[in-house]
């Protein structure tokens, strides 16, 4: 192992194939604080801001802030917060080192210092990435739960909150005192309207701290609606080490992505926002089309493939594709189930992009593990999978892949695969979801009949569905006794005879 890490010293020595900053770091100001600074936001919303400042802005900067741990500061702070960006695919490898964030906070160790970042006077945008879970809402109603533990522990300690929406709250709370304007909220979270969303569990927890508040935040705060979609797997020490081998120097921070990236952006900003159209994002009026479009196919079959290959013992998407019964399962997901549900706009062409799809998930050099993808399933499951199967529903059409994915991912958080070892499920409802399966035994009437009553994840309505009552029994009762890959072959026959 070299004993160099990157750092602002080191940039001279990397080799000439990396693209480094072209432009002067000690010349850039802040303009934004993030929210969640995980892989995703460095490879997407920091990649399109780098693009920028080499562009020639230079007060769009970002402070960025972890919520929970002090990991990605730890690696960022000994390189002068540089890192690279590595975009993987078949043909090769291309790397960048990125500049454009300026500092890590750790929100745990001193909420004040991120408050303090939130109200300086320059900050124009607050983004986010926290996952689901961080919005501390219902995910079968969207509207914020007062119950939550972090809300709860936020109400009553403005000073150090816990959630995103405390800081965000109490930031704007103090800007409001001090006679300086509010920010755009930019949610950069894969959930349906995402902007609307965070909208409404802002604007929840300050009418209940502050009902002046929330009258003063109409006129101070903005909150577009995104899309966004690039893959971005976990980064492995198995990484890091071939990287090194290519720069001659240690990145502790470098992240994995795709060539791949979009970012379709509601064009509603209250004080104005990076160029980010110059380097690729594209600003609309609405982003729902483009959003059901990416959450039902793109998160719809990426979900699907997890659960299903994940059961059948596959650790990547792109071992599941190399299964042709798993690739065949894709297609037609795509082609039918997926794509009778959305309407694309004029300019879209819906058959190209499920032809990127294939192609994105085939990727071999991205190692995307099944596990990963599967994680917070409950939280997922209704934004990816219960619009679409609702969809079908109203319409009349197919809903057989549909539940043959729901009883993957039933069958999942019974936490036992297909060869009968332990999975360990990483969901925030998993010993609700556990203790319906060990209740319901082998009973896959019963199994279904009790998933489809629980609320948290598929509501009040689709439990007196008939014919999806039967087509899910169905699949259970197949997968239970075959198995996932060999029901699914099975399937796949029958529907070829």
């Amino acid at each position: 192992m070299s004993e160099k890490i990157l750092n602002k010293k080191t940039l001279e020595l990397l080799p000439d194939t990396v693209t480094v900053p072209a432009y002067d770091r000690s010349e850039v100001t802040t303009g934004i604080v993030h929210l969640g600074i995980g892989a995703f936001h460095r490879a997407h919303q920091a990649w399109y801001t780098e693009q920028v400042l080499e562009r020639g802005a230079r007060d769009w900067g970002i402070v960025a802030a972890s919520l929970r741990s002090p990991t990605v500061r730890d690696q960022l702070a000994p390189q002068d917060h540089l890192y690279s960006l590595v975009e993987k695919s078949n043909a090769g490898e291309e790397v960048r080192v990125i500049g454009c964030v300026r500092e890590v906070l750790v929100a745990p160790e001193n909420p004040r210092a991120l408050l303090d970042a939130m109200t300086a006077e320059e900050i124009r945008i607050v983004s986010l990435t926290i996952t689901e879970k961080g919005y501390c809402h219902d995910p079968a109603s969207g509207e914020l739960n007062f119950d939550h533990p972090d809300i709860r522990h936020d109400l009553a300690n403005p000073h150090s909150p816990r959630s995103a929406l405390g800081f965000i709250v109490y930031a704007l709370q103090r800007r409001k005192e001090r006679g300086l304007p509010g920010f755009t909220l930019l949610s950069c979270d894969n959930l349906p309207a995402n902007g609307k969303l965070l909208e409404r569990v802002v604007f929840a927890l300050a009418s209940r701290v502050d009902p002046q508040l929330a009258e003063w935040m109409h006129g101070n705060t903005r909150c577009p609606s995104t899309m966004i979609d690039r893959i971005v797997p976990a980064t492995t020490d198995a990484d890091r080490d071939r990287l090194e081998g290519i720069l001659g120097v240690r990145d502790n921070a470098a992240v994995m992505a795709e060539p791949f990236s979009q970012w379709v952006i509601q064009d509603s900003f209250l004080r104005g926002h990076p160029d980010w159209g110059s380097v690729g994002a594209t600003f609309v009026e609405d982003v729902e089309a483009y959003e059901l479009i990416k959450l039902r196919l793109l998160n719809g079959c990426h979900s699907m493939l997890a659960y299903s290959g994940y059961l059948a013992g596959f650790e990547t998407i792109a071992d599941v594709m190399a299964e042709p019964a798993f690739a065949a399962l894709a297609r037609q997901f795509l082609a039918n189930e997926a794509s009778d549900s959305v309407a694309a706009p004029a300019e879209f062409d819906l058959e190209e992009y499920q032809r990127q799809l294939l192609e994105r998930f085939s990727n071999r050099a991205l190692r995307h593990r099944t596990w990963q993808i599967a994680m917070d399933g409950s939280q997922k499951i209704p934004q990816r999978w219960l619009g679409t199967l609702r969809h079908q529903l109203q319409s009349g059409g197919s809903i057989d892949l549909l539940t043959f994915a729901l009883a993957c991912w039933i069958r999942y958080v019974s936490a036992v695969d297909d060869a009968g070892n332990a999975i360990e499920v990483s969901d925030p409802l998993a010993r609700q979801l556990k203790s319906i399966c060990d209740s319901c035994g082998d009973n896959t009437y019963e199994l279904a009949t009790a998933f489809l009553q629980f609320a948290p994840v598929f509501g009040d309505d689709l439990q007196h569905s008939q014919r999806l009552h039967s087509a899910l029994t169905a699949w259970l009762a197949s997968l239970k006794e075959q198995g996932v890959l060999p029901a699914l072959q099975t399937r796949l026959e029958e529907s070829l005879a």
